[in-house]
């Protein structure tokens, strides 16, 4: 397998550079001594100090460019691109979460369908040499067929937030085929560490305790039919996607673009993921957590499991996630534990 590593003289865009994902990524390109240009909104979707925590820790090194935009806003988007001349895109900036998609549907329209056409229209007239792009394990839906694969049949999503991910890949697709521009699509299975998303379980759940509040759990309390997550650590996502950065697609059928899992294909029970935050916990405390519970129903455009195939990925860049959940929340909890000063 003859990959290309990553080249410091070329300019790397990040749009999200102050989110989950963003942050870690630019982080990793900027310690091989790479340009980066970071774009983020810095919306209060949750909490911003954690937002300005990450961009605190990017901010010394002389590499590193932020600028507060919205991909939303094309002009801005495009003067952004004509100055900096990016080499190599990553759009990560989206209005992420799929329950809060049932109640604000406007905010999804616009960061991830207008605001991906921005970068896609941008990447038009300044040609790049690849653009990375965020996509979700959301588009599977319903699907029963397990493990998830690449190919499998994603035209029945049950959220607004998945509709406009697989949006997002039939567009980027489309422009790969009319102007060339080599685009990758990557599906996101769970991400969860260190400096993560607020609004993602595990994260509520540690702040729920804490609070001395009960963790809601909607799966019925049906532990035989529990939901399965395919939690992937934050470094495995972010390996991925640097081996994938260099390398773009040559192209099926002439259009250069490609779509891949990014999980971590050993899917866990969220009650064994609960019991293994439990213990993580009380080992960043040095006393025993057990935390309160309260079974509800399965929300609305929940999925029963998410699970990934990484054939692909192995295939094209030599890479699976290995990071087991055990390790993975214990780094979290140490994290949190300093983070937050809880003695």
């Amino acid at each position: 397998m003859n990959l290309k590593s990553l080249d410091p003289s070329k300019v790397y865009l990040i749009t999200g550079a102050a989110g989950f994902i963003g942050y870690y990524l630019s982080k990793k390109l900027l310690e091989q001594g790479c340009k980066v240009v970071g774009i983020d909104n810095l919306n209060d979707y949750y909490d911003i100090n954690l937002k300005h925590a990450r961009l605190e820790q990017l901010g010394p090194n002389e590499k590193f460019t932020f600028i507060q935009a919205d991909i939303s806003d094309k002009s801005l988007i495009t003067k952004i691109f004509e100055e900096y001349k990016p080499n190599i895109v990553v759009n990560l900036a989206a209005q992420a979460g799929v329950r809060y998609s049932i109640e604000n549907p406007d905010v999804y329209i616009q960061s991830n369908i207008v605001g991906f056409y921005n970068i896609l229209e941008a990447c038009r007239y300044n040609p790049v040499e690849h653009l990375v792009y965020a996509s979700s394990s959301s588009v599977y839906g319903a699907n029963k067929k397990v493990p998830f694969e690449e190919t499998d049949f994603v035209d029945n999503p049950v959220s607004l937030y998945a509709s406009t991910k697989k949006s997002n890949e039939l567009m980027a697709h489309t422009y790969s085929h009319l102007y060339k521009i080599p685009a990758t699509g990557l599906r996101f299975f769970t991400v969860y560490g260190p400096m993560g998303r607020p609004d993602m379980a595990y994260f509520g759940f540690t702040d729920k305790y804490f609070a001395g509040e009960p963790i809601k759990i909607f799966n019925d309390g049906d532990f035989e039919n529990d939901l399965y997550r395919d939690f992937t650590y934050i470094d495995d996502i972010v390996e991925g996607i640097e081996r994938l950065l260099s390398n773009p697609p040559a192209g099926r059928d002439s259009v250069p673009h490609e779509v891949f899992n990014i999980g971590n294909n050993s899917p866990e029970k969220l009650m064994v993921f609960i019991g293994a935050l439990e213990k993580a916990l009380s080992n960043a405390l040095g006393k025993e957590v057990v935390f309160k519970k309260v079974f509800e129903p399965i929300k609305p455009g929940d999925v029963p499991a998410t699970y990934a195939s990484t054939d692909q990925l192995q295939k094209a860049v030599g890479f699976k996630p290995e990071t087991s959940i055990e390790t993975g929340l214990q780094k979290f909890t140490d994290w949190y534990v300093k983070y937050y000063k809880i003695k």
